[in-house]
C-alpha cells in the first residue's frame, strides 16, 4: 500500500517541520490515526509533492511531519481530456470519480442537446462544485499528485473549438449505422492533446456530430455493445492510456 495523500495549499514549513491542519489534518489524525514513523504524501494537486515522515500529532486536527525537498511530477504525455455529456442524477460524479482513478488529465462537462440534466444558475454551480470535489477526493484515493482539471460547463460550439485545437479529436458514437472507426485501432499521437467526446444517454445528435466532424473530429466506437455515458469515458480513457504507453 502506498502512502496516503493529503492536499496542501503551499509547502511553507518551519525548517523541515510542517504542520498539516484543517480538514486534512483532522482526517489524518482522527480518521487515519497516523502515527510517528509512517509516511504520507503532501501535494498541491498540480504536480508538486513531498513524501514526508510523520513525527506526531498535536490535538485532534494537526499532524506534524518532516518535510524533505519538494518534488514535481512531470506533466503526462500525451494529455488526455474527456468531454463528458451531463448524465442523470449522481452518475456524473461516478464518471468523474472513475475517470480520475484511471488517469484522465482534464474533464469538460458538456450540455449536449439530448442531456436531460440541465446546469443552470445555482444548480449548475453546485453540480460543478460536486464534480470538482469528486475529482479531488478521487485523486487522493488513487494516490495521484496531479488531479484532473474540471472545467466549467461547455457549449457545443466551445467543444467544437476544443476539438479543432487537439492533436487527436474523437467522438464516441453509438449509432452503428454511421461510419465509425474502432478506437482500439486509431492512430494516436505520442505528444500533444487527445480530446475525446462522450455523448449523453440519447447519443450525440446529427447536428452536433456534423459540427464536431467539421472541426476535425472522427467518430469512434469502443466495441459491439453500447456503454452508459457514465462508464464510456472511463473505458475509453483506459484504452487510450494503455495504447499511448502511459500505463506501461
Amino acid at each position: 500500500m502506498t502512502a496516503p495523500v493529503f492536499v496542501v495549499a503551499d509547502f511553507a514549513a518551519d525548517g523541515d517541520r510542517y504542520v498539516l491542519d484543517g480538514p486534512e489534518g483532522r482526517h489524518a489524525v482522527s480518521v487515519k490515526r497516523l502515527e510517528a514513523g509512517e509516511e504520507v504524501v503532501l501535494t498541491d494537486g498540480a504536480g508538486r509533492y513531498a513524501v514526508c515522515e510523520v513525527l506526531g500529532s498535536e490535538g485532534k486536527d494537526r499532524l506534524v511531519v518532516r518535510l524533505p525537498e519538494v518534488s514535481e511530477e512531470p506533466a503526462p504525455r500525451p494529455r488526455i481530456t474527456v468531454v463528458q455529456a451531463l448524465p442523470k442524477g449522481d452518475r456524473g460524479e461516478l464518471a468523474v470519480e472513475t475517470m480520475t482513478e484511471v488517469g484522465v488529465d482534464a474533464i469538460v462537462p458538456w450540455q449536449a442537446a439530448r442531456c436531460i440534466t440541465q446546469w443552470r444558475g445555482e444548480r449548475g454551480l453546485k453540480a460543478l462544485g460536486k464534480w470538482r470535489a469528486t475529482a479531488r477526493e478521487a485523486g487522493k484515493q488513487s494516490r495521484r499528485v496531479r488531479f484532473p482539471q474540471v472545467a466549467e460547463a461547455a457549449s457545443t460550439k466551445q467543444v467544437a473549438a476544443l476539438l479543432a485545437g487537439a492533436d487527436f479529436a474523437g467522438v464516441l458514437h453509438s449509432d452503428f449505422e454511421h461510419t465509425s472507426a474502432a478506437l482500439a485501432t486509431a492512430e494516436l499521437p505520442a505528444e500533444g492533446e487527445i480530446v475525446l467526446v462522450v455523448g449523453p444517454e440519447g447519443g450525440v445528435s446529427r447536428d452536433e456530430l456534423a459540427l464536431f466532424e467539421e472541426a476535425g473530429a472522427k467518430a469512434y466506437v469502443l466495441g459491439p455493445s453500447v456503454l452508459r455515458t457514465s462508464t464510456a469515458g472511463t473505458a475509453a480513457a483506459a484504452l487510450l492510456l494503455g495504447r499511448t504507453g502511459r500505463w506501461s
